[in-house]
């Protein structure tokens, strides 16, 4: 019987600014847990508010999800290169993800590269996947989501066990159902 590794999925923000990303970073982050990665790397500024407002967040709403901030993501990203991790690269300079998706592994650790600032070129080399959702400037919010979308699928109600409140979907207002009641 063949040995399956199931896949972890690693986002890393690079290049978070203090003073202009907050909200971005912190909507990437969101995203990355939302659409199923398993934890986000920041780096950059150091800036403990997007941390908490993840972990908030996945307290809150459930499932299991990781932060930490990297002061050194290419060093940290060289490291999980050489263990055997895949890189892949979302920039609107690389391949079509429409092409490059189904030759992405089905298991085993990725770490997908998002950038705030200007990313070192080294990542174009070191990455094993340089993937554009669009070749037009756009979020790296919108490709985050669209790119994990068409990766691993939508994540339903079951992906986020534990949390004290979920939401119910309703086509004509908000309804959240706490479950401490």
């Amino acid at each position: 019987m063949e040995n399956i590794v199931p896949l972890k999925i690693t986002v890393v923000r690079l290049g978070h600014r203090v003073d202009r990303d907050k909200r971005m970073t912190s909507h990437l982050g969101l995203t990355a847990r939302a659409f199923g990665a398993d934890r986000v790397i920041l780096s950059g500024d150091k800036d403990d508010t997007p941390l908490e407002t993840w972990r908030s967040v996945t307290s809150r709403f459930g499932g299991e999800f990781e932060c930490m901030y990297e002061p050194k993501p290419m060093r940290w990203l060289r490291a999980f290169s050489k263990s055997g991790g895949k890189i892949v690269h979302l920039t609107m300079y690389g391949r079509s993800w429409n092409e490059m998706t189904p030759d992405l592994p089905s298991g085993g650790e990725i770490a997908i590269v998002v950038g705030g600032t200007k990313v070192p070129g080294e990542l174009f080399g070191l990455a094993d996947y340089n993937i554009a959702i669009g070749n037009q400037p756009h979020s790296e919010v919108a490709a985050l989501a669209v790119f994990l979308n068409a990766y691993v699928g939508p994540k339903g109600p079951d992906h986020f066990p534990g949390g004290s409140v979920s939401v119910m979907p309703s086509a004509d207002g908000k309804i959240l159902v706490s479950k401490e009641d």
